[in-house]
């Protein structure tokens, strides 16, 4: 997988790939990352990247024409040509994505579709976003990791990363993925280490018993318990497509959901 970003700040980006699970993943050849500075591309000497919008408004929006360079250089690739008979003008080999409050939500189901991909061009966006027809020339998908405005593209970038890049062969072992949150619908089991009491509270005795079956049924009704609580919509959807199982359906049904 590589992640080539696009940024006015790529320093705050780099300082993620240099560090935890996330360098040995770069220093193993599982991830690359290449940084793109937008201002090295800008026309003047002074670097600007952002003018007043037309038609007024607060705020500034980054130019369009160091953001096109910037992609160029990254391999993107215009959409279209405008031209007789114009049809595609070639893609990049990377998928070209604008994080923006105005797109698409992200969920795990994007990241694992996300995570399947060689390559993904990230658009950090700054004030008040881009010039739409950089949108409309090169972006693939826009994504909005949450429903609230950040004043930084790279913290969205950031969190799409996150998600993506540990879903990626290698990266961790499949095991540790198997019963994350949002796995089968459902959010993950309480966990507990050592010690087996903290202050008075003890680690629940079947934890302790060895009795793997035994210990697999407490999780699963934990992980329906936990998502009933605080996501009951995750239950919903879940008995819409048809995802749960008739263990997991009666569980449901006796914690005091649809089923």
């Amino acid at each position: 997988m590589k992640y080539t970003v696009l940024s006015l700040f790529p320093e705050i980006i780099d300082a993620y790939f240099a560090s935890s699970i996330m360098a040995k993943a770069v220093s193993r050849g599982i991830v690359e990352y290449r940084p793109v500075n937008i201002r090295d591309f800008a026309l003047d000497k002074h670097k600007t990247c952002d003018d007043a919008p037309y038609g007024g408004g607060a705020g500034m929006l980054m130019l369009p024409e160091p953001l096109g360079r910037a992609l160029e250089s990254a391999g993107a690739r215009q959409r279209f040509v405008e031209s007789a008979g114009a049809g595609s003008a070639g893609r990049s080999s990377g998928r070209v994505i604008y994080l923006s409050p105005g797109g698409r939500p992200f969920t795990q189901d994007v990241a694992v579709e996300l995570s399947r991909e060689a390559e993904l061009i990230l658009l950090c966006g700054r004030y008040e976003g881009i010039d739409q027809r950089i949108i409309d020339t090169y972006v693939d998908d826009e994504i909005s990791v949450g429903d609230y405005v950040l004043s930084s593209g790279e913290v969205a970038a950031l969190a799409l990363i996150d998600a993506t890049y540990r879903l990626v062969d290698r990266v961790i072992t499949a095991e540790s993925l198997e019963e994350e949150s949002f796995s089968g619908g459902l959010l993950e089991y309480p966990q507990y280490t050592r010690p087996e009491i903290y202050d008075t509270l003890r680690v629940p005795e079947l934890l302790l018993s060895g009795h793997h079956e035994n210990i697999r049924r407490w999780r699963l009704r934990k992980r329906v318990e936990k998502t009933l609580a605080l996501r009951p919509d995750l239950i919903r959807r879940g008995e819409e497509i048809g995802l749960f199982d008739g263990e997991t359906r009666k569980l449901i049904q006796e914690l005091g959901g649809e089923g």
